[in-house]
């Protein structure tokens, strides 16, 4: 079983018995410390966390507090004034040997948290110490609120729904009354559908209207005199011969 663990900023692939170099930790050389930002673990049932798994953890064992190899940083400036400046680094590392590897439990772990560099002091690694249990119980006190309001919801819907049932009920009369004036409006509307003569539309129609020609009847009727006032009147002068609308409203006035 192997596990793939985040500390100092970098991810490390452990398994029980290895050593390893990482960056300084607040602990002391034989201290036994743990592990928590665990991204995740291989093996027969592999997990990935999203981003770390749950509960899970890496007890290690602090081997030695340790320098990385001297890194050499030099810089020369030939203009101006030609300088050179040498300066040496070596990385402050802790060496740890890896223990145990916790799916689960890691919360009820004895062992401390691996915290900071070693510049950290006792003090402060205790406060975080403290502040990441604080957080672990907000958590799954957040958690239970979550539930219990998914709970409340569920138990709330059928009620809205009862609820939501009676105005459909009660506005399913008044749409029916609305729909009765409708019918009856058609019902009294007289007339024929002047827009079934060719060229005739409903700007056209709407004028007829105006001047009280409603039926076919009225246009199969016209005379000479009465086509040319029309045409005078709506301003289609040599449109009703034209499209021969007297020959079509006889024939539709036949049924």
């Amino acid at each position: 079983m192997f596990a793939v663990i985040k500390t100092g900023g970098k991810q490390y692939k452990v398994a029980s018995g290895d050593m390893l170099r990482i960056e300084r930790i607040a602990a002391d050389a034989g201290e036994t410390v743990l592990f928590n930002e665990v991204l995740m673990l291989g093996g027969d049932s592999p997990q990935i966390g999203a981003p770390m798994i749950e509960d899970a953890g890496v007890e290690a064992e602090v081997v030695d507090q340790i320098k990385g190899e001297k890194v050499i940083h030099f810089v020369k400036r030939r203009r101006k004034h030609s300088s050179k400046r040498t300066k040496g680094h070596r990385q402050k590392l802790t060496l740890i040997r890896i223990g145990d590897i916790l799916s689960t439990g890691a919360g009820k772990s004895k062992s401390k948290t691996a915290i900071g560099t070693g510049s950290v002091s006792a003090s402060v690694v205790a406060a975080m110490e403290e502040r990441y249990a604080m957080n672990k119980a907000d958590q799954a006190e957040m958690a239970k609120r979550v539930v219990a309001g998914e709970a409340k919801a569920k138990s709330a819907k059928p009620a809205k729904a009862e609820k939501a049932d009676a105005p459909a009920e009660a506005a399913a009369p008044a749409k029916e009354e609305k729909a009765a004036p409708k019918k009856a409006k058609k019902a009294d509307k007289s007339g024929d559908d002047l827009t079934q003569i060719s060229g005739v539309g409903p700007v056209i129609v709407g004028k007829l209207n105006g001047e009280g020609v409603t039926t076919f009847a009225q246009i199969a009727a016209w005379s000479e005199a009465d086509v040319d006032a029309i045409e005078e009147k709506l301003s289609f002068k040599g449109r009703v011969g034209r499209e021969d609308w007297i020959a079509q409203a006889k024939e539709l006035a036949k049924g």
